[in-house]
């Protein structure tokens, strides 16, 4: 966002914010959706109880979260309550269930790539078509660096519940109780700059995925 504001033009600045309002009011509601109802079925209702199955926007969205994605592209929305001593295997139930939410943001950028290189086909005869498709390159773009984000392997980001469904259960259950507190570290790690490097290059393997998927087109 801080390059479009600094490099693009006024249409571009236009585009990428109802991009952005199409991610904020479409993929993390989908996200955080993705996360309650694999919970539920794997045997934890909190989500359920707490109001969280649902696709309506405002029962998931975090003002500052929300603030981060119109800014940097990456964000959050309200985490959605689990317990894992409802699952059956908790360890394994809770890597399952916070894969959801990032394989979510991957569909949704598949589904939005997708539609981005049919209309292209078309942006040089019809000046409107171009614009769409602009808005689908910009709603892949943050819905990937959502996916590629949450995927880190830092708690409490999603990636992290992958990596402790391998860990032994007393390592296990002291990272849950102490996972809050890298959150300051994540925040560092982010303003340092430290992980562009992954972050670039997980991006990069899902684009050519994604083309290799759609070549056809």
């Amino acid at each position: 966002m801080l390059d479009i504001i600094r490099n693009g033009s006024t249409v571009d600045l236009v585009l990428y914010f109802i991009s952005t309002v199409i991610v904020v009011f479409l993929t993390l509601p989908i996200h955080e959706f993705a996360h309650a109802f694999t919970a539920n079925k794997l045997g934890d209702p909190t989500a359920k109880y707490s109001g969280r199955i649902t696709l309506n926007p405002f029962a998931h969205l975090d003002p500052i979260g929300s603030l981060m994605i119109l800014l940097f592209g990456f964000g959050w929305a309200k985490p959605v309550p689990v317990n894992s001593f409802n699952f059956r295997k908790p360890k394994r139930d809770m890597a399952i269930t916070a894969a959801a939410g990032p394989l979510s943001n991957l569909i949704l950028a598949f589904t939005f790539y997708f539609l981005y290189k049919f209309l292209a086909r078309f942006a040089l005869t019809f000046e409107v078509i171009g614009y769409l498709a602009l808005i689908c390159s910009f709603v892949v773009q943050i819905n990937v660096s959502l996916a590629v984000f949450n995927l880190l392997p830092i708690p409490p980001l999603d990636g992290s519940r992958l990596i402790f469904a391998f860990l032994k259960d007393k390592h296990y259950y002291n990272f849950l109780k102490y996972e809050r507190y890298f959150s300051f570290a994540i925040i560092f790690l982010l303003f340092t700059d430290v992980l562009d490097l992954p972050l670039t290059y997980l991006t990069i393997v899902i684009y050519k995925l994604f083309d290799i998927l759609t070549f056809w087109i």
